[in-house]
């Protein structure tokens, strides 16, 4: 016989604070499937492990806005980091795609695997706060350009209450961006740092990021050269061996680090069980 919704909703075994916590980010590229995804954490939940989900929506965003008829742009700093560029029009179709439409379809996933998740955004309860930056600097033919009409931030402040009272409640947060900017603007945010932030604020003992590759690749697109452990003493040299968007997750991981989290792992979400591998250590460790 079939079970209900509410029958296979999990129920902690233990109380919340007998439980380590572990945060952990999904990416937004394409590529991911999020239902053997959702089983795996929702395995582990039954095993009383407690998570936070936080989420991108890259490709989502891409897809909205090209039916919106609006072309996708994306921008590299002097540093080497790349970020979507963010005018108003653009950053009304990253909301609605990373709230409206990956958030909703994590949490539809989640509670069809018995996980009682719940959605939420950087706005919720100033959640994830910070500046708007004033100004961009991208890298265009060679030569410096700033842009002024950019919605782009970063997460300087996690306010946890929200956080902590859901999951003391039994319930499993998914965050989503954007954040909230020190006027009150919703602000497009590295999803990757913003994960590291909030793995700080809860004094999270490990932050997963999964994405579409197997971890940090010495040689792009070719698996046989992943980088499997990183010592906190080699963190300065991956800032030359990662590339692209693989940057922003290694300064995500120096800044979960150096915040007083134990371990980041950047492993591969495309896996049978993507979480319980990761945690197992697959993928690019740093400690």
């Amino acid at each position: 016989m079939n079970q209900s919704l509410a029958d296979r909703t999990i129920e902690p075994k233990t109380t919340p604070h007998e439980r380590q916590l572990t945060v952990v980010k999904i990416g937004g590229a394409a590529g991911i499937d999020f239902g053997p995804l959702c089983d795996d954490i929702a395995a582990l939940s039954r095993q009383g492990r407690r998570f936070i989900i936080v989420h991108g929506g890259s490709d989502a965003t891409t897809t909205l806005s090209r039916r919106l008829g609006l072309e996708p742009q994306f921008i590299t700093s002097p540093s080497g980091h790349t970020s979507r560029r963010t005018d108003r029009a653009t950053l009304e179709a990253f909301q609605m795609a990373c709230r409206g439409i990956v958030n909703q379809e994590l949490v539809r996933r989640l509670v069809q695997s018995g996980v009682n998740a719940v959605g939420l955004s950087g706005l919720d309860a100033r959640l994830w706060a910070g500046p708007r930056k004033a100004a961009v600097r991208a890298i265009e033919d060679g030569r410096v350009r700033i842009i002024r009409d950019d919605y782009t931030g970063a997460v300087e402040r996690v306010d946890p209450r929200v956080l902590t009272t859901l999951l003391d409640a039994g319930f499993m947060p998914v965050v989503s961006p954007p954040a909230l900017s020190e006027a009150c603007e919703p602000i497009n945010v590295d999803a990757d740092r913003a994960a590291a932030q909030t793995a700080v604020a809860l004094g999270a003992q490990t932050l997963i990021m999964l994405s579409n590759v197997p971890g940090v690749l010495r040689t792009a697109h070719d698996d046989t050269t992943l980088i499997r452990c990183v010592l906190r003493s080699g963190l300065a040299s991956m800032d030359a061996v990662a590339q692209g968007r693989m940057k922003n997750k290694v300064l995500a991981a120096r800044e979960a680090l150096e915040g007083g989290v134990s371990r980041v792992i950047i492993g591969d979400a495309r896996a049978a069980s993507p979480l319980s591998m990761a945690l197992e250590g697959a993928g690019t460790v740093f400690a």
